[in-house]
């Protein structure tokens, strides 16, 4: 609150240095006056109802309102996420826009990575070796007749299931069996529970803190404002 406290002090310093000035000065002493009394006033109402917005003031029903609103500023800033931001229609917008400019929701490298590729080779000798195929492999040397085609065949596989998932087929029956709806609303639920996590541990203290950091440079020129047509509306009472 520096800036808003040296505004402040500046505005108030100068109020009552015109008041001063109407003490000394020769001529014009009650318009003078009027100007510092008034512009002080202002500028003093205007800095404690600033004050009153985030401390509480004994005697003063109404002050500290941020603070002990600070609940409902906690609702308030969920509803603003969810209601303006992370609403359904928008992440379901969103991802039916990602599928149709061809992003991957889904990015199947990770599971095309993982398949054990020796595994397959050995389900495959497996099945061969049991049929009608086996015997005739038995006379060729048996499973040691397959071994160099095992790296052909896995290099073959990942190309295979690699351009099985690129193709314009496989996308088009993924982007059929993605609910976007569905998926929209889980992302919302996961967003809504780390909003809510997050807000359980603001304070009246961090909230208080929060909306000073948003408008506190503001604040200062309510002050300054306030002696500016306080000290207008003495000069306008002085000639009335």
């Amino acid at each position: 609150m520096k800036a808003l406290l040296n505004k402040s002090f500046l505005t108030n310093f100068i109020a009552l240095a015109i008041i001063v000035t109407g003490y000394v000065c020769p001529v014009e002493q009650t318009l003078i006056k009027a100007i510092g009394f008034f512009a002080l006033s202002g500028a003093i109402t205007n800095w404690l109802a600033i004050y009153m917005l985030f401390e509480k003031v004994p005697f003063l029903y109404g002050s500290g309102v941020i603070p002990n609103r600070f609940e409902e500023f906690k609702d308030s800033i969920k509803q603003l996420m969810m209601q303006q931001f992370f609403t359904v229609n928008n992440i379901e917008q969103f991802i039916e826009m990602e599928e149709q400019e061809g992003g991957k929701v889904l990015n199947l490298e990770p599971l095309l990575n993982a398949v054990d590729y020796d595994k397959v080779y050995e389900g495959l000798v497996s099945s061969i070796m049991n049929s009608s195929f086996g015997g005739m492999l038995l006379m060729m040397g048996g499973e040691e007749a397959l071994v160099p085609l095992k790296a052909p065949f896995i290099e073959k596989m990942k190309t295979v299931l690699t351009e099985m998932v690129e193709s314009e087929r496989f996308k088009a029956a993924l982007q059929r069996g993605l609910n976007a709806h569905k998926i929209g609303e889980d992302i919302v639920g996961k967003i809504e529970t780390v909003i809510d996590k997050r807000l359980s541990q603001l304070t009246p203290q961090l909230v208080k803190e929060m909306v000073q950091t948003i408008i506190r440079e503001h604040l200062g020129w309510l002050v300054v404002w306030g002696g500016i047509f306080g000290g207008l509306l003495g000069a306008a009472f002085s000639f009335a």
